[in-house]
């Protein structure tokens, strides 16, 4: 049994791989976990932070906690930011003590949009695609709370929002990040602005799918303008269990076009959200039993499924 175990040949999970410009050690990626511990006025990282990542750099790759990019992003208690010099020193101890074991880590990069609450904003209304209550829960510093109908952005707060992803993205590679993740998951600013249910602006960033999803691609952008495609990668997920974020006749065709829209990027990695809900009764009930990415990978031949295996956490 010994001589067998010697033997045999490694297992897939702990060889090596590609993922854009990283040489990852292994194939275990960390998926993104918020963990409420930057407690502090200036919401920044703090020791804990640091203990907490070095404890798991022997992943292939960390993908940091959602990170909100502004103040005007924030919507989730005790979560850290990347936009002032404070937060950046904060995340450069993370990053360094993940480096001294040998491991790699992104930044996740996050505006939570119609996901804030007023408690955040002296009562004042967070800010989303339109005036949509995405009918879900916000947690506040007071704990969790119904989301509300947000004030719809002016084309001024969407040019600035999709500059401060592309601050936020220099401030991640200042702190010694080795890439950056964008937050385009289902229920958060990005995700508003590509869903037909919760984006009814009639300018160039609403109505047909290329104007809801406008907003997405001037940010990845750029990001890339401060960073290089290999060390980027984005995180969607077509839809979620409830309120206006419940699968739609929009939402696969919108997720197949934003995936083979991204094959002209060649960024490092997509991070496609397991299914939610039970599709019965659903536009995409045809896809029940399925993960997403049996979908949509079809129509990403070019990206990083060519490259090395997408992630696909549940």
């Amino acid at each position: 049994m010994l001589n067998e175990i010697s033997t045999a040949r490694p297992q897939s999970l702990f060889t090596p791989v590609q993922m854009g410009k990283l040489q990852l050690p292994n194939r275990i990626i960390m998926a993104p976990l918020t963990r409420m511990r930057a407690a502090n006025p200036g919401h920044v990282p703090s020791e804990l932070h640091v203990e907490y990542y070095a404890q798991r750099a022997s992943a292939g790759l960390i993908i940091g906690e959602c990170t909100e990019i502004s103040p005007d992003a924030y919507g989730w208690a005790d979560t850290p930011g990347l936009w002032s010099a404070e937060q950046v020193r904060g995340w450069r101890a993370v990053t360094e003590a993940v480096h001294q074991k040998g491991g790699l880590m992104y930044a996740q990069l996050w505006h939570t949009g119609a996901m804030s609450h007023p408690d955040f904003f002296d009562g004042a209304l967070p800010m989303s695609a339109s005036d949509v209550n995405p009918e879900q829960e916000s947690v506040t510093p007071l704990g969790r709370k119904p989301t509300v109908a947000p004030r719809p952005m002016t084309k001024n707060e969407v040019r600035r929002a999709v500059a401060e992803f592309g601050t936020a993205t220099k401030n991640a590679m200042e702190a010694g990040f080795d890439g950056v993740q964008i937050q385009a998951n289902y229920l958060y600013l990005i995700a508003q602005f590509l869903n037909s249910a919760t984006n009814l602006r009639q300018d160039e960033y609403g109505g047909s799918t290329v104007n809801r999803a406008r907003f997405l691609f001037e940010i990845v952008e750029t990001v890339l303008e401060h960073v290089e495609p290999g060390r980027v990668g984005i995180k969607v997920g077509p839809m979620h269990l409830s309120g206006p974020f419940a699968a739609s006749a929009d939402t696969l065709p919108a997720m197949e076009y934003v995936a083979k829209k991204l094959n002209d990027y060649d960024l490092a990695h997509l991070l496609l959200m397991g299914a939610t809900t039970d599709f019965t009764g659903s536009p995409l009930e045809q896809l029940a039993g399925r993960r997403h990415v049996s979908t949509l990978s079809a129509a990403l031949p070019r990206t990083s499924y060519r490259k090395c295996p997408p992630i696909i956490p549940h």
